[in-house]
């Protein structure tokens, strides 16, 4: 039998994660049970603690074991963080050595969410890729540079570790666990009992480009704000580097440093960003679009919003433009 140990941290940590976690993958047995076969799974919540505050004392979560029970696992699950990571990083120290003991004895690791913070901690994903939620991609990327993030992807595995982007990303990642260890047939049968889509291609089309803003270089802050405002027009290196008064070297040098972007992919991103506000909102026509935001090649467009997006331009406004979704409710 496959055991798995879903953690239960100190503090605040995402109580979905870990009930869904459990319901997802006692259906598995629960599937087998009825076909008379043997249960696959065995699933235990662990934690230090014998009753865990989470989400301010709203709920309690009482763990089946406490880490230092567990002589043995196989499949290591962590719930997203919440709060203020640090200090959900320094309140659950005492899992990290845990985590790393039980990898290298053989078991799997998966992370859901920011959840891949504490798995982080652990030094284990040094050297390997992963995702987590978008929204804290950067923040994850300056605490962790080691780490190769694709957080454009939904689910990520390399070499037993695995991790899930944001939110209910962590139903994919669920769902990809249970067809490794129970096969296809098994996952389909739960995705569909959870009415799960499977197969996402990742979480790309659910970004939202804010700009990175989080440095102190003042003049590259001008040139972002500038673009930011501008976008519709033609916009050059020359001309940002002659109004911030640097050359155009130490401009295109310094502009990669503080925003992880250059500056003909920072354009790009905020284009593309305007065109998704107004697929999701308005009733302009597509080419209508890519000439308000300031292309004139549709082809260049097109290509340049499904790389970013995942989506084709059609794609994105049939999945969130609200009149679409309302007339496919009627």
């Amino acid at each position: 039998m496959i055991h798995i140990s879903i953690l239960v941290p100190l503090g605040r940590c995402s109580v979905a994660n870990i009930e869904s976690s459990y319901q997802i993958l006692s259906e598995v047995n629960s599937v087998l049970e009825a076909q008379q076969r043997n249960s696959l799974f065995k699933i235990e919540l662990v934690g230090n603690g014998d009753q865990i505050p989470q989400r301010d004392d709203q709920f309690m979560v009482a763990p089946d074991r406490h880490l230092d029970e567990v002589p043995h696992t196989d499949l290591i699950l962590i719930p997203s963080l919440q709060g203020e990571i640090p200090h959900m990083l320094d309140a659950n120290r005492e899992l990290v050595p845990w985590i790393r003991k039980h990898y290298h004895q053989g078991a799997s690791v998966a992370s859901l969410c920011l959840g891949a913070f504490l798995l982080a901690d652990t030094g284990l994903l040094n050297g390997k890729q992963c995702t987590t939620h978008w929204k804290w991609a950067e923040t994850f990327r300056k605490m962790y540079p080691g780490i190769e993030l694709r957080d454009e992807k939904i689910i990520t595995e390399d070499g037993r570790i695995f991790t899930s982007g944001g939110a209910f990303s962590y139903l994919n990642l669920l769902i990809y666990l249970v067809e490794k260890y129970a096969g296809r047939d098994m996952a389909v049968a739960i995705a569909k009992a959870y009415a799960i889509e499977m197969n996402r291609p990742g979480q790309s089309a659910f970004m939202i480009f804010e700009g990175q803003k989080a440095h102190k270089d003042e003049k590259i802050k001008m040139a972002q704000e500038f673009i930011e405002k501008g976008f519709r027009e033609k916009i050059s290196v020359g001309q940002l580097a002659d109004m911030t008064a640097i050359s155009r070297r130490s401009f295109e040098r310094r502009f990669k440093k503080n925003t992880g972007n250059t500056v003909v992919e920072y354009i790009q991103r905020i284009k593309i960003e305007a065109a998704k506000r107004d697929f999701e909102s308005s009733d302009k026509t597509i080419n209508e679009v890519i000439s308000d935001v300031g292309y004139i090649d549709s082809k260049a467009f097109r290509t340049i919003f499904k790389r970013i997006t995942g989506l084709t331009p059609m794609e994105y406004r049939n999945k969130f433009n609200r009149q679409v979704l309302e007339e496919e409710v009627e």
